[in-house]
């Protein structure tokens, strides 16, 4: 053999008790030493440290006749991959390495030529592709026979201008060279570092002697796992293949055999009773003793039981809950270490119908994946379409554009939407979380057409009518319909966030914006409503065309009537909400958007609204054209509308006492209402709303005789109300920053286009995450802590909190813990997640 392959490098026989660690070999090493610990038949094995494999990626190969001696002369070898952590992936494993002619020839004396020629033509066509790096489709015979291994060997010889390596050591050093050398590779680097694994992360090879399987009778491979991978539930799955090898057991064939007995063909629990018992006995000491639901894969040889490999079962959200509850209960892991095990977006799975992982996929388009869940019905374009559907009991997703604020009558009636444009933060995405609505925004490459009624990808196109899936949790839109599963909000699920409450030290509150919402938050076990934003209550039918009235009124008096009809319908919205939260606090914001939001869009929508208020055309078109803005989030909204006109703040404000006032009264305790000023940025804003506020509470004292008591708070979402928060403080008892607009102004970067360029942004490294997804701790986190501890000096009793989207992201609940806030709120649907997460980040403190 060359010189290049007698550089010496470590590698260690795996034994009992020889020194194998995770963090130097890999997770697989120091598992296959687990499973040899507790007396498991595991063929003989030799680890390859992470150092020795950066040096085989660097040219220096070990002494391979020192390797090989570790086997018996001519036996065949398997080489896997062991990374720190198995979800980090790495090289598919190559088997039978150690084939050739002479092999050839024994293996097919001993159990006959055509498991000999299967066994070479495998190898051959695995070491051209992945180790040579040949074309695959020269390699791709169809069946195992010998004129396809000799023209298999053919085409190796001329594509490489030499013969087929026949020295074992040879073989088995450049595939542990091209193994190496393909985790050092660029693709590779990327991959692991978008599951989480650093640049620089480590692989362990491991070598291990090929088990028999290749005998008659009760020879073969299989795989076994313990729990159904979607439910969670305890029973054995998995296949057993004759004469088979590897994972060949998990392809269906005619000499595939079930593992325990099913009516639908033969098992291995009839063929070979003993050693099925042995691999449920193996199967149940793994669990206990290695913590975790184990697939196993083994081979039989004559009934003789080798197991070759145990890994973590691959499984869905709702049975990572299942099992982790499980193993706690239990008592093989804490209830501190279950809740470490599951991540908190994986309960968003739960709370959601889910496409089916085992059904097939024919995939239009992907987007954002902005609100969980998935949803499938008919296509439309247009709110009314969607409306007209459920009025028909019709599943339907509503396709457009752009959502704007007169599209959520149509968003409630669908079950689904799907967006050209937006981003995590937009209308759709806000919305559609905050109702619990799978929603696929900002579909790259699609194409809404309004006038043609179809929607397009490349050359694809779907039509009005046509059936589709949208996965909201992957953010792909499917062709057609697709089995769902349906919510998993089980005993298990409960259990995990009551034992999550008991861990965590920061309050999360439900951001609800109507009463179904807050009974979704309540349900949720939310601590109260963090941010109702009323606007939302005033586009139900019959409230839009009062506000359309108001927006249209000529005289202060006309205003005034209208707002006085609004006025019952507000007051009983609140008096739902106080109800159904029993006590717990409710922060009402007072209102926020631009009046154009409410007007119509479409020349249709105009010519509607003229035949309902009786007005020329033109007169509602000059109307709309007036309140229209450059930038109307930069405009006429929030405070600035309140106190330009402050019939509005006047008539909510009495809406929320009168409310409270008769809650408290029919329920024998008090109700003491949040009340919270929108976009304030100077403190003279503040103390004008204060005193009118304060005005109405006193109105409403004299005419009720009612205790009315309230908080008055500010939501900080404008940089100078953060830099202000000292003075504004002196006059409120609480501050929410609200980092959706935060971060948009911080930015300059407007949060219904950023999904445009955002991705590109952080393909390109100038962001490391959506700043509208993760709070941007550096930039917008500094202009919080300004606000938060300039508040602090000012006012020391305070309440801080964070109402933004970003109060259901893990790390921006960190960041607001660290902070010392009191309380995140976050979608109703996002509440458990928060639960979970908040429990993580105290386990981890307390570490």
């Amino acid at each position: 053999m060359p010189s290049r392959y007698m550089t010496r490098t470590d590698f260690t026989e795996i034994t009992h008790s020889a020194v194998i660690r995770q963090e130097t070999h890999g997770w697989r090493a120091k598992c296959l030493q687990r499973l040899i610990r507790l007396d498991m038949p595991v063929p003989r094995t030799v680890s390859l440290s992470f150092a020795a494999v950066r040096a085989i990626a660097a040219g220096n190969l070990p002494d391979m006749d020192r390797l090989l001696a570790r086997f018996a002369p001519g036996q065949l070898l398997s080489v896997r991959p062991s990374p720190q952590f198995p979800d980090w992936g790495g090289p598919g494993a190559l088997l039978n390495i150690g084939m050739n002619d002479t092999r050839h020839a024994e293996i097919a004396a001993a159990h006959g030529e055509p498991v000999a020629t299967r066994l070479y033509l495998r190898f051959v066509q695995a070491y051209a592709q992945h180790v040579a790096r040949l074309d695959p489709e020269l390699f791709d015979a169809a069946e195992p026979c010998l004129p396809a291994l000799q023209a298999a060997l053919h085409d190796y010889e001329n594509e490489m201008e030499e013969p087929f390596p026949q020295d074992p050591a040879l073989q088995l050093a450049e595939v542990l060279r091209s193994m190496a050398r393909a985790w050092e590779g660029t693709s590779a680097r990327l991959l692991r570092q978008a599951k989480g694994a650093p640049a620089e992360a480590g692989l362990g090879l491991v070598v291990q002697a090929m088990a028999g399987g290749l005998g008659a009778d009760n020879s073969g491979a299989g795989v076994i796992e313990f729990i159904d991978r979607v439910s969670g539930e305890r029973r054995i799955t998995g296949r057993f293949k004759a004469h088979g090898q590897g994972r060949e057991a998990l392809e269906n064939g005619a000499d595939t055999l079930y593992l325990t007995r099913d009516p639908r063909g033969p098992s291995l629990e009839d063929h070979s009773p003993e050693a099925f018992g042995a691999l449920v006995r193996h199967g149940e000491i793994a669990r206990a003793k290695l913590r975790e639901e184990m697939q196993i894969e083994f081979t039989l040889d004559k009934g003789e039981l080798a197991v070759l490999d145990a890994v973590p079962v691959v499984r869905s959200s709702r049975a990572e809950v299942r099992v982790a509850v499980a193993l706690a209960e239990e008592n093989i892991i804490s209830r501190d270490e279950a809740l470490m095990r599951v991540p908190p977006r994986a309960l968003a799975d739960l709370m959601h119908r889910q496409v089916d992982p085992r059904a097939p996929r024919d995939l239009f388009a992907r987007g954002i994946a902005a609100s969980p869940g998935a949803a499938q019905g008919r296509i439309v374009f247009t709110s009314s379409a969607a409306q007209a559907s459920a009025a028909r009991e019709e599943a339907c997703i509503l396709v457009r554009r752009e959502t704007t604020p007169e599209d959520i009558r149509g968003m409630h009636a669908a079950s689904g939407v799907l967006t050209e444009r937006g981003g995590m933060t937009s209308h759709a995405a806000v919305i559609g979380r905050g109702l619990g609505l799978p929603c696929v925004v900002g579909a790259s490459g699609v194409r809404v057409d309004m006038r043609e009624r179809s929607v397009s990808v490349g050359g694809r196109v779907l039509r009005e009518g046509d059936m589709i899936t949208l996965d909201g949790s992957t953010g792909e839109v499917l062709a057609g319909t697709v089995p769902l599963l349906e919510p998993a909000l089980d005993e298990s699920f409960r259990t995990l966030l009551v034992w999550a409450d008991a861990r965590r030290d920061i309050g999360v509150r439900a951001n609800a914006d109507t009463p179904a919402d807050a009974g979704i938050a309540r349900g949720f076990e939310a601590e109260g409503v963090g941010l109702c934003r009323t606007e939302h209550m005033l586009f139900e039918d019959d409230r839009l065309l009062v506000m359309r009235e108001m927006i249209f009124a000529d005289t202060e008096q006309d205003r005034a009537a209208a707002l006085e009809r609004l006025l019952p319908m507000q007051r009983a919205d609140f008096a739902h909400l106080f109800d159904i939260m029993q006590a717990r606090p409710v922060c009402i914001r007072l209102f926020d958007p631009p009046l154009h939001e409410f007007l119509p869009h479409t020349r249709e929508g105009m010519r509607g609204l003229a035949d309902a208020l009786d007005r020329p055309l033109s007169e509602i078109t000059r109307r709309a054209e007036a309140l229209s803005e450059f930038n109307p989030m930069l405009g006429m909204r929030g405070v600035r509308l309140g106190l330009t006109v402050p019939e509005i703040y006047d008539m909510q404000a009495r809406a929320i006492f009168e409310a409270a006032a008769a809650v408290g009264g029919t329920r024998g305790d008090r109700v003491v209402p949040e009340i919270m000023i929108p976009l304030v940025s100077a403190v003279r804003e503040v103390e004008m709303v204060k005193a009118r506020v304060e005005a109405v509470a006193a109105s409403v004292r004299a005419e009720t005789g009612a205790e009315i008591d309230y908080r008055l708070g500010v939501m900080v979402e404008t940089p100078r109300a953060a830099l202000r928060a000292g003075e504004i403080a002196q006059h409120v008892s609480f501050l929410s920053f609200g980092t959706n607009d935060l971060t948009q102004m911080a930015y300059g970067l407007s949060r219904d286009d950023a999904g445009r360029f955002m991705s590109d942004y952080v393909k390109l490294g100038i962001f490391s995450e959506d700043p509208f997804q993760m709070l941007d701790r550096e930039g917008v986190g500094e202009l919080i802590m300004i606000g938060a501890e300039r508040a602090r000096v000012a006012r020391p009793d305070l309440t801080l909190s964070v109402c933004g989207e970003h109060a259901g992201d893990p790390e921006s609940i960190a960041f607001c813990r660290d902070a010392g806030f009191a309380y995140v709120s976050c979608s109703p649907f996002r509440v458990p997640v928060a639960r979970l997460a908040a429990a993580q980040i105290a386990i981890a403190g307390a570490r």
